[in-house]
């Protein structure tokens, strides 16, 4: 159905966090799966914080470079996907939910250049050919430079903001240089501030597609690999992930239905904004 990047900004919050937030909560159709792919050029954060080292580095996409030079990046893709499907122990893990592992070390972003130009032509025919949907974490800068060829060819490109004035002014330039680039930029708002969201519209010229709270225990347990609560998948943070990613796969809807061959990306993804604010 889509794929759609996140990306953050200076004095943002975690936009790994956010992703994984939504990537637990994807509503999934029988059969589908969602794919997290950390591709900030910064380095990865779940290998070594939601996953706590427990599979070392093993997978992800370092190992993806070899096999673009050997011309088995398709094969070689599948095999570095890690399971984050939930288990209630009584049953096989779907595997619905899956984690392509960044990079350790920023170090190791000069040799990925051609390994993002092959996922950005993967992740364009992944629907029509494996019926799945991807999420893009970006980090804080990768929507410029070589991977944001994988901003490019999103269907969807979404900025993590705070609402405070701190972020708000980091994120006025970010959001306007992507508008400019990709077209349809929408904003996830972590609500941590005193501004309410149609105020964050106006000043950043984009729509917030969705809103999840500032709740740094239940964020922990994503970014850090705290301990679970009992009731963590009921708390406010996952909740609102559950909504959010919701309000995603309407907008991928909407922008596919509207989006008819030929119309110009701008007048398409301005028109997919409008309704988006309008929704909300």
């Amino acid at each position: 159905m889509s794929v759609i990047a996140l990306a953050g900004c200076s004095g943002a919050p975690g936009v790994t966090t956010s992703a994984l937030a939504l990537l637990l909560n994807w509503p999934l159709e029988q059969g589908r799966k969602m794919i997290l792919a950390e591709c900030d050029p910064d380095g990865g954060a779940v290998l070594h914080g939601l996953l706590q080292g427990t599979l070392g580095d093993r997978y992800g996409l370092r190992n993806l470079s070899v096999a673009v030079r050997k011309g088995e990046f398709g094969e070689a893709f599948w095999r570095q996907l890690i399971d984050l499907s939930s288990e209630d122990g009584t049953k096989e893990s779907p595997r619905d939910r899956m984690l392509l592992p960044g990079i350790t070390d920023p170090a190791q972003a000069a040799s990925l250049t051609p390994v993002w130009k092959a996922l950005a032509v993967m992740f364009r025919g992944i629907d029509a050919e494996h019926g799945h949907d991807v999420l893009i974490d970006l980090g804080r800068n990768g929507a410029f430079g070589p991977s944001g060829v994988l901003a490019e060819q999103a269907d969807t490109t979404l900025v993590v903001v705070r609402n405070t004035l701190r972020c708000l002014q980091a994120a006025q330039a970010r959001v306007s240089a992507l508008e400019e680039r990709v077209g349809g930029v929408g904003l996830i708002l972590i609500d941590d501030g005193p501004y309410p969201a149609g105020e964050v519209q106006r000043v950043l010229q984009a729509p917030v597609v969705a809103t999840l709270p500032y709740a740094p225990q239940d964020a922990k347990v994503l970014s850090d690999g705290a301990e679970q609560p009992r009731r963590f998948a009921k708390s406010p943070l996952m909740k609102a992930a559950r909504t959010g990613a919701t309000l995603l796969v309407q907008r991928a809807a909407w922008q596919q239905a509207h989006l008819a061959p030929g119309a110009s990306a701008g007048a398409g993804a301005g028109a997919a904004n409008g309704e988006v604010s309008r929704a909300r």
